[in-house]
């Protein structure tokens, strides 16, 4: 009986309509234009909204900020969105109007997020593409999320021809007043694969989706969060409210792709991709600003990833005591790293954004090769200190003579008490380099959940327990952390940085293993 009944029922899901016999409603720039001043009338104190542009036909590149403004913007973090591939692929534009209207609702989350974020939106970068093309170009020809090299100076981080791309202009504009923490560009489905005789009327059809990737995207995996946790609280934010996400290389079980094994790239990842310089490492590259793109099918699931990220910066990272997107470390070595400086939000991106352009002149090193119980980072700065480096553990101490503000007795003392046997370096020679203006922080990870820290000193002076001139420690992560934070008015004055840390793990931890005794004894009686 039941094969014959679902043999009955086969003619009546035959002719049900497909989905795609409807068409999705195609925003006008009237509608568009109307939509955001009603936005910005009904929510003052909320919502605000800016033109910074237009492009070469007059339409405007709108800049909408969303924050409560009866809360100081002082401490809170910034999260920009863009969608500038919003021409043809239309559900990243969809998105971010989707976006909108949930930033402004009423629940808990959203309400958090407008009191310790400013969001900054961007819906459509490009409204020529958007309004009158369906492609990925402006009038100019050039695409405004990928506009390849010759449209760039690069070693000038700035555009070469910038009448060209008006509306790229704008929103570099907006990177750079703004300094982002975090930047999401949203992409997704359109009419970029139709070609011109399959257009029709320019409106797409219902039920047209693409497979969806959080915080990546397949024509350029650079662009995604450097880590992994970032994307995963994506990706569980799309899950839970019911979208699955694709893990790009981890789904296609892949290596990722490297010059050396170009035999090999039909077995690897990304191998045919050309990884040119997108829009969205522009702020990377300026400020240390976290990227990532998402491919978005339906505008829910978007949203819900989207949040996913911005839920981050409302609470501190897992290694952190503020509130913030992991964003802070500009500098790494051996699990040693040099951070931004600052009790608020504004002043760790002031100081970010100083430490990220001015740490390709550092040089760094470390004592070698470490012993328990000791932890050091040295960070020269300025030419001066530079010239100080030395791998030879006596002669760098002699150098530190010469250099004022700096103990070199009490770092002879802590080197002579180790085991030691070099500072690893890279000495190099500079031209330039002032002192560091806005402060400065180290982190140490020492590895033990309650060590008791003998001594954390800077250049030989030991540092008392501050939030704005010493040391913190707390357990995060696996570690005890340890930040140094050093302010504007020490900075100032130094050419570089000796950072030392005397600890007890109070842990007793096995070294040495040996071969079970029947083999031992066997070895023996030969």
């Amino acid at each position: 009986m039941k094969l014959i009944f679902a043999f009955l029922m086969l003619p009546l899901l035959c002719c049900a309509e497909p989905v795609w016999m409807e068409k999705i409603h195609r925003i006008t720039f009237e509608e568009y234009d109307a939509t955001l001043r009603y936005w910005a009338e009904q929510n003052p104190g909320l919502f605000t909204l800016q033109k910074r542009g237009e492009s070469h036909e007059g339409q405007p590149v709108y800049l909408v900020k969303i924050t409560d403004a009866s809360v100081s913007d002082e401490d809170k973090q910034v999260a920009l969105v863009s969608a500038l591939h919003g021409g043809p692929e239309r559900s990243g534009t969809t998105t971010t109007l989707k976006l909108i209207e949930w930033l402004l609702g009423d629940s808990e989350m959203a309400k958090e997020t407008r009191q310790k974020q400013v969001v900054l939106i961007v819906p459509i970068a490009n409204p020529y593409a958007f309004f009158t093309t369906d492609r990925f170009n402006n009038k100019e020809k050039i695409d405004l999320y990928d506009s390849q090299i010759g449209y760039w100076d690069l070693p000038k981080l700035k555009l070469a021809v910038p009448k060209r791309t008006p509306e790229l202009s704008a929103f570099l504009g907006i990177v750079d007043e703004f300094q982002p923490d975090v930047h999401l560009d949203l992409h997704g489905t359109g009419l970029q694969a139709f070609p011109d005789d399959k257009m029709g009327d320019r409106t797409m059809l219902k039920g047209q989706t693409m497979f969806e990737v959080s915080a990546c995207s397949y024509s350029n995996c650079g662009v995604r969060p450097w880590d992994p946790r970032v994307t995963e609280a994506m990706v569980k934010a799309g899950q839970d409210a019911g979208y699955g996400s694709d893990r790009a290389e981890a789904d296609a079980q892949r290596c990722f792709y490297n010059p050396d094994h170009d035999v090999f790239r039909s077995r690897l990842w990304n191998a045919p991709r050309p990884q040119r310089f997108r829009t969205m490492f522009y702020g990377y590259m300026k400020y240390h600003t976290m990227i990532s793109t998402t491919e978005i099918g339906w505008e829910e699931s978007g949203v819900a990833r989207v949040c996913g990220i911005l839920a981050l910066g409302n609470k501190p990272w897992v290694s952190e005591k503020f509130s913030g997107y992991p964003v802070t470390r500009v500098r790494a070595r051996a699990g040693r790293f040099v951070t931004a400086y600052g009790e608020t939000a504004t002043q760790r991106r002031e100081s970010r954004a100083e430490l990220w352009n001015r740490q390709p002149t550092f040089a760094d090193g470390m004592m070698y090769p470490e012993y328990d119980g000791r932890a050091t980072y040295v960070c020269a700065v300025t030419p001066k200190g530079l010239a100080a480096l030395d791998n030879d553990p006596a002669k760098f101490v002699a150098n530190l003579r010469e250099l004022p503000g700096v103990d070199a007795d009490a770092i002879e003392k802590f080197v002579k008490a180790g085991p030691e046997y070099e500072f690893t370096s890279d000495p190099r020679e500079a031209t330039k380099g002032e002192p560091i203006q806005k402060g400065i922080g180290f982190r140490l990870r020492i590895p033990y959940k309650s060590p008791t820290l003998r001594d954390v000193a800077v250049n030989g002076h030991t540092l008392k327990e501050s939030a704005t001139d010493g040391y913190q420690a707390w357990f995060a992560d696996g570690y005890t952390q340890v930040q140094i934070n050093l302010p504007p008015e020490k900075t100032k004055a130094a050419d570089l940085f000796v950072v030392t840390c005397a600890y007890n793990g109070n842990e007793k931890r096995s070294y040495g293993w040996e071969p079970p005794a029947a083999v031992m004894e066997k070895l023996k009686s030969k």
